[in-house]
């Protein structure tokens, strides 16, 4: 019998109809035979209505208190969930994910340390279907704590690596991972089959399918994923650690990702020594920025240089008033900062073998005037900083270059 755990996402569970529509897919699977373990999100837009309250009650609230405030939305369809199976004969029963879940961390942002799998393996004994709700886990301190913003994918890898599951389906608002967003390119292709490694990128580069920790514990824990729709039954995408028959055969670059969640600062005359860099990003690191494209340029025969980076746009105003406050230390004789700047990424495994694809990929954006801001790259992806008002156009020409359009 395969044992699996399904995760079901926010739109999912929004509203009564669709949670039954997913107990009917949980009856489903159990009834098949499978081992199941549910994990689910709170209903879409539920958490964002719980953070708000927060802010309403206090601006400089307890994190502590505020997790236990923004992690009920889980617990609500969670119980739901569980007596919607019981109302169809599925024995079943939720349970807490702080029950399940050792975290440890910040408050809010969590991080997952173990899962304690003895009652879920006790509940499966008995034949009970488990529910569970995501997002969720309990603290060194003996507190909830919740694990950030699309924490309950990471829950659902975490629970599935905890119980030896041979999979972990994911089941979202749409049916699959795409060679780009199809609301830019129309012609986006559904991957059959994509590798941790692509999947990672793409998801660390702007492609919101599945949430990067998640990816990277499933990676770790060589935990096969599938992403599926929760409203259509058709195939989805499988990510693996290799791809293996005719999925070899694909091309070279296995997407195209956009990110507009980019923001861009330059720091100009400052030293050219060593260290400078370091002054500039650890503050940034200090207060929890995340730092993204950097480029370093030295003024030949000045003793001066450019420093230019990238963090995400709505950090861009903390990340201002970090630097400012180290004027004195860093030394720069201006700060300049755009917002109006975006990411356009290629991944893929092809790129590790294939020095040509990058070339191919600035010649692209070349011929149609498209100037790049910055770049950066890892093994499998290349990244260029460009106008945000021609993200899209450099989207589409990618994705046609690189021979990604689904046949008409």
């Amino acid at each position: 019998m395969p044992r699996i755990v399904m995760k079901f996402g926010g739109t999912s569970m929004a509203g009564i109809e669709r949670i039954r529509h997913v107990a009917e897919r949980v009856r489903r699977e159990a009834a098949d035979g499978a081992e199941v373990r549910v994990v689910v999100s709170a209903r879409a837009g539920e958490t964002d209505r719980l953070v708000q309250l927060c802010r309403e009650a206090t601006a400089l609230h307890d994190s502590t208190e505020y997790d236990v405030v923004v992690a009920s939305g889980e617990q609500v369809t969670a119980g739901l969930l569980a007596m919607t199976l019981q109302n169809m004969g599925v024995n079943a029963r939720s349970f807490m994910g702080w029950q399940l879940v050792r975290a440890s961390g910040v408050h809010g942002n969590a991080r997952v340390d173990a899962v304690e799998s003895g009652m879920l393996d006790d509940a499966l004994k008995s034949g009970i279907v488990a529910v569970i709700p995501g997002f969720q886990g309990m603290s060194d301190d003996g507190r909830l704590a919740t694990l950030g913003r699309g924490g309950s994918d990471t829950s659902a890898v975490a629970i599935a690596a905890g119980v030896k599951a041979d999979r972990c389906d994911i089941y979202t608002d749409v049916d699959g991972v795409y060679t780009t967003d199809p609301r830019i390119v129309p012609k986006a292709r559904k991957l059959d089959a994509i590798t941790f490694e692509e999947m990672l990128e793409l998801a660390g580069v702007g492609a919101k399918v599945l949430q990067t920790r998640s990816v990277g514990l499933a990676m770790r824990e060589n935990l096969p994923l599938r992403v599926l729709s929760a409203f259509e039954d058709k195939p989805g995408t499988r990510v693996v650690a290799q791809l293996s028959g005719a999925d070899m055969e694909r091309n070279q670059i296995a997407g195209i990702a956009a990110d507009k969640n980019e923001a861009r600062v330059t720091l100009t005359g400052i030293a050219d020594a060593p260290g400078m860099v370091a002054q500039v990003i650890s503050p940034l690191a200090d207060a929890g920025i995340l730092v993204d494209m950097i480029v370093h340029a030295a003024t030949p025969n000045s003793g001066s240089s450019d420093l230019t980076f990238t963090v995400p746009r709505a950090s861009l105003s903390q990340a201002i008033a970090v630097i400012e406050q180290r004027k004195g230390t860093i030394g720069f004789a201006e700060l300049i900062h755009d917002d109006a700047v975006a990411k356009v990424s290629i991944v893929g495994v092809g790129i590790r073998s294939n020095p040509g694809l990058a070339s191919k990929m600035f010649e692209t954006l070349a011929e149609r005037k498209i100037n790049l801001l910055a770049v950066s790259s890892s093994e499998i992806k290349v990244s260029a900083l460009i106008a945000e008002a021609e993200l899209d156009l450099a989207v589409r020409v990618l994705h046609t270059a690189f021979g990604l359009d689904a046949d008409a």
